[in-house]
């Protein structure tokens, strides 16, 4: 069961980093695949490159130093009131974190609970944190990929939306495997807001239920 939005889905991210993410979902939604609109990026990085896509493409982009909130014992909470203020002040409706370099804290995640997503590069709930390739690789695992995920308070925890897998070849290297992954995220990052601007995700529990998937299912997008 979808809904019938008349507007598009006002979406904030989050970034530290290069933004490969946020440029994918730009381009899905320039390309009216994803019905959405990106009300504001955020960065904790003056220079983040996530910023610098931001502008060209005449969206809002926001630096929100940390330094100011460095040293208290509520730091991090401080830091997260000060965002949650801003995302407020452009009603949004959808955060995604997109190689955002902070663990958010319950004032974020209380505030958009199932309403904040997460991609992470490997198959959850195999390898959360950082390496992930890597550790991947030293397993022996013949697949690896990418999830999509609600975000709570416990790292990479969240119910799982969407994922993709690729194989692990012989010849892999961390950085090889990498790369082949980042294209699945670009691909299942931009379907996950669709399906949410579509009404279609439920949690129940662990699960996300996509309401009317196709007979061949969309929770899972294979490619091996």
């Amino acid at each position: 069961m979808s809904n019938s939005r008349t507007t598009p889905l006002r979406v904030a991210v989050l970034a530290s980093g290069r933004g490969s993410n946020l440029q994918a979902i730009i381009d899905a939604i320039e390309a009216g695949q994803v019905q959405a609109q990106i009300v504001a990026v955020l960065s904790n990085k003056r220079e983040a490159v996530a910023l610098e896509r931001a502008r060209k493409h005449g969206l809002t982009d926001i630096f929100v130093d940390p330094k100011p909130f460095a040293g208290r014992p509520d730091s991090r909470e401080a830091y997260d009131r000060a965002l949650l203020e801003i995302l407020q002040q452009h009603d949004v409706e959808l955060v995604l974190l997109a190689g955002y370099m902070k663990i958010v804290t319950a004032v974020l995640v209380n505030a958009y609970a199932n309403r904040m997503m997460n991609i992470h590069p490997s198959l959850l709930p195999s390898f959360p944190g950082l390496d992930v390739q890597k550790k991947a690789i030293d397993w022996g695992c013949k697949l690896a990929g990418c999830t999509v995920h609600f975000v709570t308070e416990g790292v990479d925890e969240g119910p799982i939306i969407i994922q993709a897998a690729v194989p692990i070849l012989d010849a892999d290297t961390s950085e090889t495997l990498a790369a082949r992954i980042l294209l699945q995220e670009h691909k299942i990052y931009p379907r996950a807001v669709q399906l949410f601007a579509e009404g279609r995700l439920q949690v129940d529990s662990r699960r996300v239920v996509i309401d009317a998937a196709k007979p061949d299912g969309e929770a899972i997008i294979s490619a091996v």
